[in-house]
């Protein structure tokens, strides 16, 4: 970053809160962090609590006045919630009717009937990707495990050949592709472009999940040959439905909203003028807000009506669909207050004074701190918060494109070898029936491969474009 570069921004930059040097500044930022993961791992309190109380620490380390430090906490939290929390109800509300109504079933058994053989690994990826679009990992994962034991078991194929590619499907489309929290965080902390965004996040999930899925999924099945746990086979959402909705109609209700903010991405790119009324048209129906509530509207007559579904079941469809993401939506505007209290301590502006000297990539520099965040909580979306506060001032002097990256490259970094203290490796371990060593051969080393393959194609997509 060049000296005008910089000497730019801080001209735009809100005077810090606190006039602490560097080194004091650095101090305060590992050990608002230390006490966020020392909370989360060993007081196992919830990552609200530990993201405020890191909050607080962080900027009563840094010198800053206590109100200030609160101010800015709560104007973060504020400013995040605003910025997705419609996007992460909406989402929610889309996986929910997509659940309930067995569109997801649809789409599954539709494409499972079609594949056989070598084919079903890609099947399985496929049929993740897709469905993992719309929903939040730990629903996915609850929604496809009875899929994945089933075709195991009746295909008489190995756990892991089947598994992985699914769950490859769920954790790449979490980390990297909106309307996930973590991305929607991202792109608002730096602000970069949705569309953007999104083309990039889909070009270089494909490679991803081929490489952490199907391909390495014959590696995992080597080293861990287990049965499906017949415990762990619940039932189907739409075994108790007499009827659901069609394929074609569920596969284009789940599309819709990609395929909205991808045009409005690709108008901006053609027309690029603001007066423009294609472009002004595509601005409003290509926004998150609008494609995703459009996807939900037509979502009641695509999904629930061919189920039959009434209208008195679609106020408690929807009470369900948001009950769940109460705590997510708190944890990720905590992040946001968290990075607020970054940004107004100048922490910042240090990582930017600091950083220009360097011969690391600033992508590279988001990937490890995100990195090294994955690791100590144990939490993708704490990662992905805490990592896009305090790289966000990189993003002033980049392109578009390469603001775009910046959040792909802290979303592949977030998705790091996960562990004992990640809520999904749990999940993974018990739904499959693992001990904890089959569950960091296969699931930590996907999550592995994942986070440094999408990190790597961030990297070399930084070099063409």
């Amino acid at each position: 970053m060049t000296r005008l570069s910089v000497e730019m921004l801080a001209a735009d930059t809100v005077e810090p809160i606190t006039s602490a040097g560097h080194a004091q500044l650095g101090i305060a930022v590992l050990a608002g962090i230390a006490v966020i993961v020392v909370l989360i791992t060993q007081f196992k309190l919830h990552a609200f609590l530990s993201l405020t109380i890191g909050s607080l620490a962080l900027g009563a380390i840094a010198g800053a006045p206590l109100d200030k430090v609160i101010a800015s906490f709560t104007a973060g939290l504020g400013t995040t919630v605003a910025g997705v929390g419609v996007l992460i109800a909406l989402g929610a509300i889309l996986g929910k009717m997509l659940a309930d109504s067995g569109g997801a079933d649809q789409i599954v058994d539709t494409i499972l009937a079609k594949a056989g053989g070598r084919s079903m690994p890609w099947a399985m990826v496929l049929i993740a990707s897709v469905i993992g679009l719309p929903l939040f990992f730990e629903v996915g994962v609850v929604l496809l495990i009875p899929v994945v034991l089933m075709v195991a078991k009746r295909g008489n194929y190995s756990l892991m050949r089947i598994g992985i590619p699914a769950l490859a499907g769920l954790s790449v489309m979490h980390g990297l592709v909106p309307p996930h929290p973590g991305p929607l965080v991202a792109i608002d902390a730096v602000k970069a472009n949705l569309g953007v965004t999104l083309a990039l996040g889909v070009l270089i999930a494909i490679p991803t999940v081929i490489i952490a899925g199907p391909l390495f999924s014959k590696f995992a099945a080597r080293w861990v040959d287990v049965p499906a746990p017949e415990r762990m086979i619940p039932q189907r959402p739409s075994e108790e439905l007499e009827k659901r909705p069609g394929f074609g109609a569920t596969l284009a209700t789940i599309l819709l909203p990609v395929v909205l903010m991808l045009s409005k991405a690709l108008v901006d790119i053609v027309i690029d003028d603001p007066a423009d009324l294609t472009q002004r048209v595509f601005d409003v129906v290509g926004s998150p807000l609008i494609a995703l509530l459009a996807a939900v509207l037509v979502g009641i007559f695509t999904l629930l009506r061919p189920a039959g579904f009434g209208r008195e079941r679609l106020t408690p469809l929807v009470e369900k669909g948001l009950a769940p993401i109460a705590g997510i939506l708190l944890i990720v505007g905590a992040g946001g207050g968290f990075k607020q209290t970054l940004i107004d301590t100048g922490v910042g502006q240090m990582i930017l004074d600091i950083s220009k000297d360097w011969s690391i990539p600033a992508l590279l520099l988001a990937w490890l701190i995100a990195v090294a965040i994955r690791l100590a909580t144990g939490s993708a979306t704490v990662a992905t918060v805490s990592a896009a506060g305090l790289v966000a001032p990189l993003a002033a002097d980049m392109s578009t494109t390469h603001t775009a990256l910046l959040v792909l490259a802290i979303g592949a970094g977030s998705l790091f070898f996960s562990h004992v203290n990640d809520a999904g490796f749990w999940l993974v371990k018990e739904y499959f029936g693992l001990n904890v060593g089959q569950t960091i051969k296969t699931w930590s080393v996907m999550e592995t491969i994942i986070s440094v393959v999408a990190g790597g194609l961030v990297l070399l997509l930084s070099l063409i474009i």
